[in-house]
């Protein structure tokens, strides 16, 4: 049976490159890098030099990279951090609904602190609209915190626009970049950002290790203690082998850009015409201004998790909008922001492109998968088999 992985979204599988820049610093130069001697400064300088990658890789400088254990911790450091540190000027952060949770989950905790939070909605194809963050912006708006591109359905937002209207209002502006690196250009004095948080399992590099990009100037509320690491800002032992992964995964990621996501437009671009073939089927997400790998359809008349096990049983890993796989009976708050109901968004399914996958990846999902959905329609209590024909 062929092994086809299709979820490069949730995580990727490691550049033989990165693995290799990391091995000595797991076997061989295991120093401290905050320790004086050789074995120390060794570990150091490999920090550093890593920090000049990502620099690079963003057109930022070195001095603005805080290493970070992934998004998530990057995320709550931006937004905890500014809110914290800015609450003599306001009180109030915009965000928008189709933000990952790690963005969402923190503004909520912000508000039972006392802070106010609105939560901008997005159209069809679940982009945000510029307009609307402008027009949610108070004389006690301090933080504007929105994606570069959305995990679930691949739409890239506005983001330079935003940032232009931050500045207009003197506003410090945050964005989740997560998706984007590796997959479109990301440079931060283009984009307008104050604040980029990124994550190197999702571009080819090593899991718990992350960063945030902080602009000169901005400063930050720390929230950890118990040591001078990242100016303070993020405290503790620098993971080396992972920073030194970031450092190499980053940079390979940044060269190659445009001829991998070339690749993956044509690839894409054959999957979501096979898929959509398939009666009853509708793309998510916007049909152009979308990540190159990112494939995101709503099959009516079937689950979600089903669809999921089905796929599984084939050699397909992929996943769903639908979160009933975490535990929840809950649809995708991104599909349902997009004004989805409830029965077409828990029939969601992502397919997420990687540097890996081939055509004949896309031909075998585009083989297997009608029959799947033939054989679970015909399960469903709540197909006949005449809603297609009255649709």
């Amino acid at each position: 049976m062929r092994k086809v992985y299709l979820d490069n979204a949730a995580t990727t599988r490691m550049h033989e490159e990165v693995f290799a820049a990391m091995k000595p610093y797991l076997l061989e130069h295991y120093g401290n890098p905050s320790s004086i001697h050789s074995f120390g400064r060794q570990a150091r300088k490999a920090v550093e030099d890593a920090r000049e990658q990502v620099a690079a890789a963003l057109g930022a400088e070195p001095r603005e990279i805080v290493f970070t254990s992934g998004a998530t911790e990057a995320n709550n450091l931006a937004i905890r951090g500014i809110a914290r540190a800015q609450k003599n000027k306001g009180n109030h952060l915009i965000t928008s609904a189709v933000e990952h949770h790690a963005v969402l989950d923190t503004c909520k905790a912000l508000a039972k602190e006392g802070f106010t939070v609105t939560v901008v909605p997005v159209d069809e194809y679940g982009m945000v609209d510029p307009a609307a963050v402008e027009a949610a912006i108070t004389d006690q708006t301090i933080l504007v915190s929105i994606m570069l591109a959305n995990n679930e359905v691949g739409t890239i937002n506005p983001i330079a626009e935003i940032g232009e209207i931050c500045r207009k209002h003197n506003l410090i502006f945050h964005s989740d970049a997560v998706q984007g690196i590796g997959n479109i250009p990301v440079n931060v004095d283009n984009l307008k950002v104050d604040l980029l948080s990124l994550s190197a399992h999702k571009f080819y590099g090593p899991k718990g290790i992350g960063a945030l990009y902080v602009r000169k100037g901005t400063k930050l509320d720390v929230f950890n203690f118990g040591g001078v690491q990242e100016r303070k800002l993020r405290p503790g032992t620098e993971n080396v082998p992972a920073i030194v992964g970031l450092g190499k995964a980053i940079e390979l990621a940044t060269s190659d850009l445009e001829a991998e996501a070339a690749k993956l437009r044509v690839l894409r671009d054959k999957l979501i015409k096979g898929l959509l073939a398939i009666e009853a089927t509708k793309l998510n997400g916007h049909p152009e201004k979308r990540l190159p790998g990112n494939v995101n359809v709503s099959i009516q008349y079937i689950e979600g998790e089903s669809l999921l096990l089905s796929l599984d049983l084939k050699g397909v890993a992929a996943s769903s909008g639908s979160a009933c796989t975490s535990g929840s009976l809950d649809p995708s708050h991104v599909l349902m922001a997009m004004g989805l109901d409830h029965q077409t968004a828990h029939g969601s399914l992502r397919l997420t492109l990687g540097r890996d996958n081939t055509e004949e990846d896309v031909d075998y999902v585009l083989e297997v998968l009608p029959e799947i959905v033939e054989r679970l329609r015909a399960m469903s209590p709540i197909y006949t088999g005449n809603e297609i024909k009255r649709s």
